[in-house]
């Protein structure tokens, strides 16, 4: 499966950097990305994490999610075009859920962000569109919560930690790799709109 073979090969690249090095090479640095034309960071970010973690969170999510998103993706699309469409979203979703932070941090030199979040909560939110009915466990609370509540507490909860910047989290990359998660298979097949509802009404 697609997912294991991303999840593989973010693990090595996160692994190699935990105690190889190439940390700050891959790193996303919107200063030398704009300034210095390092393009390649927009997408190398994503397959280096922070700690053990970091990485370990988003590639257990991605695990889950991943293959529902993978699985529907070759069931609407056919096996070929549906693989690739998936691989797509994911790699699409790395550079896109950071071009915010792109514009907004082109001239702070000491802005710095790694982790697959953005591409993740792609996959997350994808996931949702297909089964708004899912359950989504967030953290200890025991009792699953229905994904079309998770995702609009999820976008607020987002925005307004974007807002505060109080922390060290890509809360806009979380955001805006939400939305990407869901406007791309609409893009790909508006029909899924209508799946969305027949599901919701289940």
């Amino acid at each position: 499966m697609i997912t294991s073979i991303i999840i593989i090969l973010t693990v090595i690249v996160s692994l190699f950097c935990f105690y190889g090095g190439g940390f700050n090479a891959l790193k996303f640095n919107a200063y030398q990305i704009w300034h210095s034309k390092q393009w390649y960071r927009m997408l190398s970010y994503g397959f280096v994490h922070g700690s053990w973690w970091h990485l370990f969170f988003n590639m257990f999510t991605l695990h889950f999610f991943g293959r529902v998103v993978e699985q529907y993706f070759v069931a609407f699309f056919g096996n070929t075009i549906g693989i690739i469409l998936y691989i797509v979203l994911y790699i699409t979703a790395i550079v896109i859920s950071t071009l915010g932070d792109l514009i907004k941090y082109r001239n702070h030199y000491n802005y710095n962000a790694v982790g697959a979040s953005g591409a993740v909560s792609a996959i997350l939110f994808a996931s949702i569109l297909f089964e708004p009915q899912m359950g989504i466990y967030i953290y200890l609370i025991p009792i699953p919560i229905p994904g079309y509540i998770f995702a609009p507490l999820y976008l607020l909860y987002c925005w307004y930690m974007a807002k505060r910047n109080a922390d060290n989290i890509g809360h806009s990359a979380h955001f805006w790799g939400a939305v990407y998660g869901l406007l791309f298979p609409l893009i790909c097949n508006p029909a899924f709109f209508s799946y969305f509802i027949s599901q919701l009404r289940g």
